[in-house]
């Protein structure tokens, strides 16, 4: 459908050549500071025609807030907002009257609807995810302002050139790319218009996108996220995990076709014994609370599909764009043979602009989460507090962990101890 979240409930609209693409957004706090400028960020950052490795369609994707909002502050009520399309050409789309392009939604929401949009993708054109960035830029901003979150994107790889940070045979992942993960900052991933943080790197990716476009071609490629200062306790187990959630809106997005997190496949070759991140007496980055902490995290930030503190990393493969000028030998719509040339104006390559699309959409799960953690927070804390639960059932306190320790309360109540308090 085209409605995500729980508490806070995203619906987009909109079609790659309708008059406009957009959300609605419910679920704001009431008090947020808000203005469109807040939202123009990561729009920017998403919008074609950034440079000549991306379309050359020309929008500059220029937000409108419709409701929702008064003397720049969240009301609390839904939050409309509204993007024109300016400059659509559906004249470059005749073939695909008599085509379904290859790998591309047109046949399978014909076969689904038994009607399409008449030019561009539709709701399966990236232009949908406009929308997702408006909303998930709100989301970032609270998080941030409310949690210290910060949602950091980049391009690990274009095609067969990758980051080349590599994992030694007996590193379940290796030190350059941990810190890489621990220390990236937007500032520097927008140095390089491939939006890959290592200039040499991203050099070369700039040289096969080119070659790419230039033979009428295009490249896939992965893009990593960390999110870090996460709040512990964030995942709805069973079905709605976190990290069943994050993939959920990963795969959600145009031309996804991997999700993994943390160690990820990888992980899958090491025992136990390696591949366990051991626990350590800690604080919380941002806040300073006290809290447990890991000493390695192949976990990815995520355990029993619940946040435990870490930061939370994944990484996402988006194929080749599916539409391209190359002559490909394929049926037409009748089943009779032919040659199709699409025509249009199209990246060779997804990942750069979907580097902020990434980031807004891991936003809106943990915004999402939050809610609902909340809500449950808020709930318990109008009981009475329970006092006499065994160690088993609680996070104890010193004395307790002391008196188990040594045999003295063993599977014995802790009288007049709050949960997690000494």
């Amino acid at each position: 459908m085209s409605s995500f979240g729980t508490l806070f409930r995203v619906h987009t609209y909109g079609e790659s050549h309708c008059k406009s693409v957009g959300c609605i957004i419910d679920g704001v706090p009431p008090g947020l500071s808000l203005t469109e400028e807040d939202i123009q960020v990561q729009l920017s950052r998403r919008r074609p025609g950034q440079s000549d490795i991306t379309t050359a369609r020309s929008e500059f994707d220029q937000v409108h807030l419709q409701s929702g909002t008064e003397h720049g502050v969240t009301l609390g009520t839904p939050i409309g907002l509204l993007v024109q399309n300016k400059d659509q050409r559906p004249h470059d789309y005749a073939e695909t009257d008599l085509y379904p392009r290859p790998s591309h939604a047109d046949y399978t929401y014909l076969a689904k609807y038994g009607v399409k949009a008449s030019s561009g993708g539709g709701r399966a054109s990236a232009r949908e995810t406009i929308g997702r960035v408006a909303a998930g830029a709100i989301a970032e901003k609270y998080l941030k302002e409310a949690f210290g979150v910060e949602i950091v994107a980049f391009v690990g790889s274009v095609g067969k050139v990758a980051l080349p940070y590599a994992h030694e045979e007996d590193e379940v992942l290796g030190k350059e790319y941990l810190d890489l993960i621990k220390t990236i900052t937007r500032a520097e991933v927008d140095k390089e218009i491939t939006r890959c943080p290592h200039k040499e790197t991203s050099a070369k990716m700039e040289e096969v996108i080119r070659a790419a476009k230039a033979r009428d071609d295009s490249l896939g490629g992965t893009v990593t996220c960390v999110i870090r200062h996460c709040p512990l306790g964030l995942g709805e187990p069973a079905f709605d995990k976190l990290e069943a959630v994050l993939a959920h809106a990963m795969l959600s997005i145009p031309s996804t076709k991997g999700f993994e997190i943390g160690s990820g496949f990888r992980g899958s070759t090491f025992p136990g014994s390696q591949h366990n991140d051991p626990f350590v007496d800690g604080t919380h980055g941002v806040t300073g609370e006290k809290q447990l902490r890991t000493t390695t995290n192949w976990s990815g930030g995520i355990q029993g599909g619940i946040s435990n503190g870490e930061d939370i990393y994944f990484r996402i493969a988006f194929k080749p764009p599916a539409t391209i000028s190359q002559e490909q030998a394929t049926a037409r719509y009748d089943g009779s043979s032919g040659v199709l040339a699409a025509k249009g104006r199209h990246d060779p390559c997804v990942v750069p602009r979907a580097v902020p699309i990434v980031e807004t959409m891991a936003a809106l799960v943990i915004m999402d989460m939050v809610l609902q953690q909340n809500a449950r927070r808020t709930a318990a804390s109008l009981l009475p507090p329970l006092t006499h639960l065994p160690p088993a059932m609680v996070i104890p306190g010193k004395s307790t962990v002391q008196a188990v320790s040594s045999g003295k309360a063993q599977g014995e109540a802790v009288q007049d101890q709050k949960v997690g308090e000494e």
